[in-house]
């Protein structure tokens, strides 16, 4: 845990999509002591509402900074996410084994990549993401082995290497249910009617409500007890 310095806080990257993970990882980061810059992708997501949900969040939370990167990934598709050539699965059984057509190949490679980037230039040596390997769609990118890997790279591909130093890459998401996920949002105050988490959210940010990211999201307000503030679409 930082130590929490209103004068020297150590700095933090937190990627920000918007939802309710990346929402909860930037509570935890501030509840720690870090100063916050906050990083949201613009890569042509269909769920664009996404990028106003990280807006409405900065807007409440006051990270130190807010950076939102252009990254066109639509460009080559491959995902339900970035293709509309590719359906978003709805009411589905969800199995974690299987990797859906949701998986947006090597996004949170490039996107940890790039948190690096910003985070070398800050000086920050602490990054953190979202990710969740319990209640999630089976995304390779977000397993413990591929962080575990990425932060080796990321050391051996910046000064770190010459400097005898090493990010720390936090994933204090990655082994709790969405419940205690929500449960762990709600202790440090956090508004969840602030964020989305739907493929397939409307023009207003009202969510589908059957996609697999709304079926993990209102399991888990469920689970947890906690009423959901989502918006769906009738």
């Amino acid at each position: 845990m930082a130590e929490k310095n209103s004068v020297n806080k150590p700095k933090a990257v937190v990627l920000l999509s918007g939802g309710l993970d990346s929402l909860t990882c930037l509570a935890i980061a501030q509840a720690e002591g870090y100063e916050v810059y906050a990083l949201s992708f613009d890569y042509q997501q269909r769920h664009a509402s996404e990028l106003a949900a990280a807006r409405r969040i900065v807007e409440k939370m006051r990270p130190a900074a807010h950076q939102i990167m252009a990254v066109d990934l639509r460009s080559w598709g491959g995902s339900a996410l970035t293709s509309d050539a590719i359906d978003v699965p709805k009411n589905r059984s969800i199995d974690p084994t299987e990797v859906p057509v949701t998986y947006v190949p090597a996004r949170n490679l490039i996107f940890l990549s790039l948190a690096t980037a910003y985070a070398e230039v800050l000086g920050a040596r602490d990054i953190f993401i979202g990710v969740n390997s319990v209640d999630y769609s089976g995304y390779p990118d977000c397993r413990s082995a591929f962080i575990n890997a990425f932060a080796e790279a990321a050391r051996l591909g910046t000064c770190a290497c010459d400097e005898n130093w090493r990010f720390n890459i936090h994933t204090p998401l990655q082994k709790l249910s969405k419940a205690e996920i929500i449960r762990r949002g709600i202790e440090l105050n956090v508004d969840y009617s602030l964020s989305v988490s739907c493929y397939q959210a409307d023009s207003e940010g009202r969510a589908c409500g059957v996609c697999d990211s709304c079926t993990l999201r209102k399991a888990g307000f469920a689970a947890a007890g906690v009423q959901d503030p989502t918006c769906y679409r009738k």
